[in-house]
């Protein structure tokens, strides 16, 4: 990223050196555009972790963590390797910064998340999830000021109301029927709620202290942390019988789902969606990449109902409504906060 003291750009008022600095001219709205895609994108691309657990037959999150997990690490390490000279000037802190990102956003996230869609359902579990965006934009918000409380809270509400409706659904029957315990999934959603909102500052705070470093490296190392820890689990999660792989095997007849699945979510999840928050996270604040979170509840809402075969109910199909209309006001509203730079 440029710095943000170069001549030609412009500041998303107390944004970081390197992080919502946006480039002067014609480039304004390609730039906050290029990011707002990506958060986009890496919301749709993590979204698919709610409908994991219902397509991978008897094999349990685990084993499907195991591939999904580690094949981006093998893949990020091959990239590292070929950019060998760049990693030597990599110091002790880069790695255990990223290694420790990889964990809390990445694999506890995974398993969280995916629990929470064990235990609570297709509809119960993300709509819990959509408080990340509100924690997360107000803390970010209250860590660096980018705009006004009163420009942030017409999204935030928005976000509330629309999660209350979508959220509505835990007393309908057809909800409650493939939920086999809120309490737990719901308890297991706020802890995700809390890795993701740790995830984001710190991720945030660390760019923001390298404001040049190179996205794909950054991305390579946190997948490859991610991956070594899953791997690490291995023997313990063996010694607690939580991986079915023993048992079914790894034929192409049982194993086909965990091999397709977990392929497609290396690549585009793993990958994909965290090289696209990376690449947002240099560009937007983190105030802003929040609340386009919401959009993640609003895909995974949508892929887990069908998932299920039915079409959501009348206040479920309302909260989307309110929830879209929430991220739309908030690209609105950060967008008016780019103002012209007189340096």
């Amino acid at each position: 990223m440029t710095s943000i003291q170069a001549q030609g750009t412009v500041l998303i008022t107390g944004a970081s050196p390197g992080i919502g600095a946006i480039p002067a001219g014609r480039f304004v709205d390609q730039s906050y555009l290029m990011g707002v895609a990506a958060a986009l994108f890496g919301a749709l691309a993590w979204s698919l972790n709610f409908v994991v657990p219902f397509v991978i037959g008897d094999y349990s999150i685990f084993d499907f963590a195991l591939f999904r997990f580690v094949i981006p690490a093998a893949l990020g390490m091959l990239f590292l390797l070929y950019k060998r000279d760049a990693i030597r000037a990599l110091t002790r802190t880069d790695w255990l910064t990223t290694f420790f990102l990889g964990f809390i956003g990445y694999l506890a996230y995974f398993l969280t998340v995916a629990g929470a869609a064990i235990f609570a359902g297709p509809v119960i579990a993300p709509a819990f999830l959509g408080l990340v965006p509100v924690v997360l934009a107000i803390a970010g918000n209250l860590t660096r000021k980018v705009v006004s409380w009163r420009a942030l809270s017409l999204s935030v509400l928005l976000t509330m109301v629309g999660l209350a409706f979508v959220n509505a659904s835990i007393l309908d029957a057809t909800s409650m029927a493939s939920a086999g315990s809120p309490a737990i999934g719901i308890l297991l959603a706020m802890a995700a709620v809390g890795l993701w909102t740790w995830f984001g500052l710190a991720n945030q705070k660390a760019l923001a202290a390298r404001p040049n470093f190179d996205a794909h490296i950054w991305t390579a190392l946190i997948l490859a942390g991610g991956g070594l820890e899953m791997l690490a689990f291995g023997p313990i999660g063996l010694a607690l019988g939580v991986f079915n792989i023993p048992l079914l095997g790894l034929g192409w007849e049982n194993a086909a789902p965990i091999y397709i699945w977990g392929t497609a979510l290396a690549v585009f999840a793993s990958i994909g969606g965290a090289l696209a928050w990376t690449f947002a996270s240099q560009r937007l604040p983190v105030a802003l990449s929040a609340q386009l979170l919401v959009s993640e509840t609003i895909f995974g809402t949508i892929f887990g109902l069908a998932v299920h075969g039915r079409l959501p109910t009348l206040i479920e199909a309302g909260g989307l409504a309110v929830l879209t209309a929430g991220v739309l006001v908030t690209i609105r509203v950060f967008h008016g906060t780019a103002k012209p730079s007189h340096a």
